[in-house]
C-alpha cells in the first residue's frame, strides 16, 4: 500500500498545535537533537507514529515513519532533565506549547515524558515537519491513559 508523506509548515501558534498533534507519541534519541547555533536552526529527527492512518479505520495496521522537525530563527535553546552524555536515551514526545513574549519573540516548549523539556526562544514562528522515506508497520500502538494511572 502506498502512503503519502506528510509535509507541514507552521507560522503561527495555531499551526504549531497542528504539528504538535501529528507528533504526539513520536520517539527520538538525544543524539537526534541538534542546535545549529550559528545558523539559528534547531532540528529533531523523530520516529513519528502515524495517527492519521489509525484514524482512517479500525482495521488499518499501526505505522511509524521517520520525520524531521525543523525550527528556523532560533535565538536560544534550553533543556531540562536531558543528559547530553547519554546520547542513546529515548525521548517520548508529548506536545508543543508556545506563547508570544512581551518583545514579540516566542517561547516554544517541546514537552517529553519524564518531565523532560526543550525550550526554544524564537524570533518568529517558522517550523517545518516533513516525513522522510517509507513508513513501516509497528506492533505497538501508543496508549496514553492519563486518567486511569
Amino acid at each position: 500500500m502506498s502512503y503519502k508523506n506528510l509535509k507541514l509548515l507552521a507560522n503561527s501558534e495555531e499551526d504549531l498545535r497542528v504539528i504538535s498533534a501529528h507528533l504526539q507519541d513520536s520517539i527520538t534519541q538525544v543524539k537526534n537533537v541538534a542546535h545549529l547555533k550559528k545558523n539559528r536552526i534547531f532540528l529533531i529527527q523523530f520516529n513519528r507514529f502515524m495517527w492519521e492512518d489509525v484514524e482512517k479505520g479500525v482495521f488499518r495496521k499501526s505505522r511509524r515513519i521517520q520525520s524531521i522537525l525543523k525550527f528556523d530563527n532560533i535565538l536560544d535553546v534550553y533543556s531540562k532533565n536531558i543528559n547530553q552524555k547519554k546520547k542513546d536515551r529515548f525521548l517520548d514526545f508529548l506536545a508543543i506549547e508556545s506563547k508570544c513574549l512581551s518583545d514579540k519573540s516566542y517561547e516554544i516548549k517541546l514537552n517529553f515524558a519524564g518531565d523532560i523539556l526543550i525550550k526554544l526562544n524564537a524570533e518568529i514562528i517558522e517550523c517545518f515537519l516533513e516525513d522522510l522515506g517509507e513508513s513501516w508497520e509497528t506492533k505497538n500502538q501508543p496508549n496514553n491513559n492519563f486518567f486511569n494511572d
